[in-house]
Order: C-alpha cells, then sequence, then structure tokens
C-alpha cells in the first residue's frame, strides 16, 4: 500500500515537471518568435533611417559646417570666415531682393491656395453623383510633372504666339510681355504655383469635411442658424486642424519654389531677378558662382525661417476659432 503510494506520488512530481518543462519550453518558443517579430521590425525601420540620416540629417549638419567656410566646390582646401558668409547673406541687395520675392510667393500664394482650395472641397462635399471622377479631375494638376506644366505655362505666356496673348488680341487688348516684364513675371510663376498646389489641398480639405458628423448640421438646422453661422462654427471650427495642416505644408513647400522658377523664367530668375526664389539663388550661387560657402549661409537662413513661421503658425491657426 505505501509502495503504490510513493510510486503514485513519484508519477505525480514527474507529470509535473513534464508540464512545468513544457511551459518553460513554450515561454522560450513565445520569446523567440517575439524576438524574430522584434529584428524584422527593427530592420524595416532601419532603411527609413539610414535614408533619413543620409539624406537629411547629414547634409543638414555639413551645410552648416561649410556655412563657415570659403569654398568654391573644386578646391580641397577650405577656409574658416566665421560669420562672413552670414553677413553677406543679409546685407547684398540681390540676396535681399530674393527673400524678399520668396516672401512674396508665400503672402500671395498660400492664402489663395487655402481659399480656392477649400471652396472647391465644399462644393465637391454637396456633389453626390460622379464625385469620384470630379476628385479625379481636381487632382491631376498635383500628378502632374511639375516641370512638365512648368514649359506648359511658358507656352501660354510667350508674348508671340502665346494661348493667353491671343486670347487677348481676340477681345482688342495690346500682347502684354508676361515673362518679359519685371513686374509681371512673378505673377505669371504665382499662378504655376497655385495652380500646381490646388489639387492637394483640395483632397485634403474634402477629407476633413467628410469627417465631420451631419447631426451637428442638423442641430444647427433645428437651432434656426444660418448658412453662415453653420458654415463659421462648425466647419472651419472642425476643419481647424486640416486647415492648419494645409496652410503648414503650403507655406513650407512654397519657401522652397524652385521648379516653376527655374523653367518658366530661367534660372537667372527672370527679369532682374523679379521672380528668384531663395532655392534658385542657393543653386545658382553654388552651382553657378561656386559659393558653396554662401550657399550653405543662405540654406541655414532658409531652415531657420522656416522652423519660425512653421513654429508661429501652428501656435496661431491651433488656437480655437472665436
Amino acid at each position: 500500500m505505501i509502495f503504490r503510494l510513493e510510486r503514485g506520488f513519484v508519477m505525480v512530481q514527474a507529470n509535473a515537471v513534464l508540464v512545468k518543462g513544457a511551459k518553460v519550453q513554450k515561454k522560450k518558443n513565445r520569446n523567440s518568435i517575439e524576438r524574430k517579430k522584434e529584428r524584422t521590425a527593427y530592420l524595416f525601420i532601419a532603411l527609413p533611417v539610414l535614408y533619413f540620416v543620409s539624406f537629411r540629417i547629414l547634409p543638414t549638419f555639413f551645410s552648416f559646417f561649410l556655412s563657415f567656410m570659403e569654398w568654391d566646390l573644386l578646391s580641397p582646401e577650405r577656409e574658416f570666415i566665421g560669420f562672413e558668409n552670414y553677413i553677406t547673406a543679409v546685407s547684398d541687395p540681390t540676396l535681399q531682393k530674393v527673400f524678399g520675392n520668396t516672401f512674396e510667393y508665400v503672402f500671395v500664394c498660400v492664402p489663395l491656395m487655402v481659399v480656392i482650395s477649400l471652396v472647391l472641397a465644399l462644393m465637391l462635399n454637396q456633389i453626390v453623383k460622379g464625385r469620384s471622377f470630379f476628385r479625379l479631375i481636381v487632382f491631376i494638376p498635383y500628378v502632374t510633372s511639375a516641370v512638365a506644366i512648368s514649359y506648359v505655362w511658358k507656352w501660354m505666356f510667350m508674348k508671340n504666339g502665346g494661348v493667353i496673348n491671343g486670347i487677348l488680341k481676340f477681345f482688342g487688348i495690346a500682347p502684354q510681355p508676361f515673362l518679359n516684364s519685371a513686374d509681371q513675371s512673378i505673377f505669371v510663376v504665382m499662378s504655376n504655383v497655385i495652380w500646381s498646389s490646388i489639387g492637394f489641398n483640395t483632397i485634403i480639405l474634402l477629407a476633413g469635411l467628410m469627417q465631420i458628423p451631419r447631426t451637428y448640421y442638423e442641430a444647427a438646422e433645428i437651432d434656426g442658424a444660418s448658412g453662415w453661422e453653420k458654415f463659421r462654427y462648425i466647419t472651419i471650427r472642425q476643419l481647424n486642424p486640416t486647415l492648419v495642416y494645409v496652410t503648414v505644408m503650403g507655406t513650407i513647400r512654397t519657401l522652397q519654389v524652385f521648379t516653376q522658377v527655374y523653367n518658366i523664367a530661367g534660372a537667372e530668375g527672370g527679369p532682374l531677378k523679379s521672380t528668384a526664389s531663395i532655392v534658385t539663388e542657393i543653386y545658382h550661387t553654388a552651382f553657378r558662382q561656386y559659393k558653396m560657402g554662401l550657399a550653405s549661409a543662405i540654406t541655414v537662413i532658409l531652415f531657420i525661417v522656416i522652423m519660425i513661421i512653421t513654429l508661429v503658425q501652428m501656435k496661431v491657426l491651433n488656437k480655437e476659432t472665436d
């Protein structure tokens, strides 16, 4: 009897050991699978991080380093000159003109982009049949090659043989110089910048409008709210985060405008640099004049300007609308 009890006790212990061993093995297998998943996740993350560090972070630090140097790109020697490049960047009349042009692009293009895109988004939001088709039509300018569109724009605004001057001639208006005019050329470039950005902004704003619950408008109608009151107190308030995003991204893109200026008005920035932007001047300074230190200083200034404007816009626009 005692022998049976002892044997039974031993068997129970053995089973307990086996169960415990199975649990330990299962836990090890689970940990091994989790480690494999973790290694795979790190592998997928590593490539974007490597790209970001190699093509974003390192060039930024290198530009900051070069901004204190005098270097012609071809010479292996770099001479440290302190803040001389920064002093030149803010005191040179040509660079002052370029900075003024860039801020003019921002102050004219960004508000028009946002307003026109919001109007189109409101109109598309009311369409029931064919909404996808009209979305596609509106989005086409954004996905079309900026270089190709710029050359089409250049052809449209030619003094001789241009489509716009042809229309003006039909109505008895004298041909305009447009791209050959120091006063008119910048507005030609602005029209292209606005037109090419409207599609993206419209789709983003439309997505924001579609997220606003219809019950808000129904409740406002019951309370007797007018169309303007519904737009002001419901649409604008609910759409505020999307408007902030569109405005900030539009400002950043406009501060960095290059393709439209270069291909429509030329590498020199049009007559008397009337259309030149900061980025085109950086390109001209670095790869036409071979002043890499000065170009790097302008780049750093542009980075600081973008950061300050972005922070100010986010702080102001994120405030609750009165």
